[in-house]
């Protein structure tokens, strides 16, 4: 997809949006608060800093880091080292943003994805584990990624050594579908000794390489646990292969939890080190499972067809007297709890004004309000 193929309006607007990115200080949550407030990124940008400093968690000092900001060149490198890449932007305005990742707490803005998303994605089960993996360990993430792929499976994970880079070459010796969410920006594949499997990745059209971080960017300690969310957050659920008791494959199980999705383990030997996964079963965090099949059984009432996108919002009648805004949040809203942040992004309302409407719709039983200002259809 050719990012100059917009029209200039939408180009200025991801322009600005990647801009916004690069502000100091300007995560994925400040940057959704803001986008809700004022409705695009471009209107960020325009607003002066008082303005700014009113929208809920930004504060004086975030504010006045926009104002200053300069960022427009930027943008302007990564908008032409994304074409040159071949590298798409994929906004939370976009339709090809995976749905299921837009539910979770904390969606990034914004992804830069190599190769293509597609609706058939919706069926992923992310494959995680320890970078330190035993043989057994490499088999049978190998062995599951190669029966998910086969079985229609988008299979997800972070391209490290050991469980990750096991699971996407099982996927793609099934000649099925994976998913490689980076640590790092696209054009910097971690490990570079994985560079093959991602050129497989993309040069058989298998999947993609995706990061909310810019282009250009080092791997780094830092940045893996906001990547975990991401893998977690593409998926039905989660399998940990093997884990140790400390790691990253434990953080993206808890982060699957916290999005409300299944989770599985494979059991290791009382003898091995990586206890992580029994320590996950024995605390009932996750599903003791010995196979793809297994897993393929137990998603079955909530996977989504071959070939189906995942699901979106039923429809459903509305009473007639509601209010343009009224509907315009029921349309942001679905079944599963979204932050009122993206809410407020999805219907164009700053969240003064949402909350006003979402309280009136709560009381009139069409919406519910769940912990930490997340709000859902009733």
């Amino acid at each position: 997809m050719n990012l100059f193929a917009h029209s200039p309006s939408e180009l200025d607007e991801r322009r600005a949006l990647v801009a916004l990115g690069a502000v100091p200080g300007v995560g994925s949550g400040r940057a959704r608060a803001l986008l809700a407030a004022f409705g695009s990124a471009s209107e960020v940008f325009a607003a002066p800093a008082g303005r700014l400093a009113r929208v809920d968690g930004i504060g004086r000092a975030t504010a006045q880091a926009i104002a200053k900001a300069d960022p427009w060149d930027h943008a302007d490198r990564q908008l032409q080292r994304a074409e040159s890449l071949g590298a798409t932007l994929l906004t939370l305005a976009d339709d090809a943003y995976p749905e299921r990742l837009r539910h979770i707490y904390d969606p990034p803005p914004f992804l830069w994805v190599r190769g293509e998303i597609r609706p058939e994605d919706a069926r992923a089960v992310a494959v995680v584990g320890t970078r330190k993996a035993s043989d057994g360990g490499r088999r049978a993430a190998r062995q599951v990624g190669r029966e998910l792929a086969e079985a229609g499976v988008t299979v997800v994970s972070g391209l490290a050594y050991g469980i990750d880079i096991e699971a996407h070459r099982g996927a793609l010796e099934a000649g099925g579908r994976t998913i490689a969410v980076l640590g790092s920006g696209v054009d910097r594949i971690y490990p570079s000794r994985h560079a093959r499997e991602v050129s497989r990745i993309l040069e058989s059209e298998s999947g993609a390489v995706v990061s909310e971080l810019a282009l250009g960017t080092a791997p780094d300690a830092g940045n893996f646990p906001r990547r975990n969310r991401i893998i977690a957050g593409l998926s039905v659920a989660t399998l940990v292969a093997e884990a140790r008791i400390s790691g990253g494959a434990l953080l993206t199980a808890m982060m699957a939890l916290e999005q409300n999705r299944e989770v599985f383990a494979f059991p290791t030997s009382i003898y091995a080190e990586a206890q992580g996964t029994n320590a996950l079963i024995r605390r009932g965090f996750a599903a003791l499972t010995t196979s793809a099949a297994e897993i393929l059984d137990e998603l079955a009432p909530i996977l989504p067809a071959a070939g189906s996108p995942a699901s979106a919002p039923p429809a459903v009648d509305l009473p007639d007297d509601l209010s343009r805004d009224e509907r315009r949040l029921l349309d942001a809203l679905a079944p599963d709890p979204r932050p009122l942040d993206l809410v407020c992004a999805h219907a164009g309302l700053d969240p003064s004004t949402a909350l006003v409407y979402l309280l009136q719709l709560e009381f009139r039983g069409l919406v519910r309000q769940l912990a930490g200002k997340q709000f859902a259809r009733a």
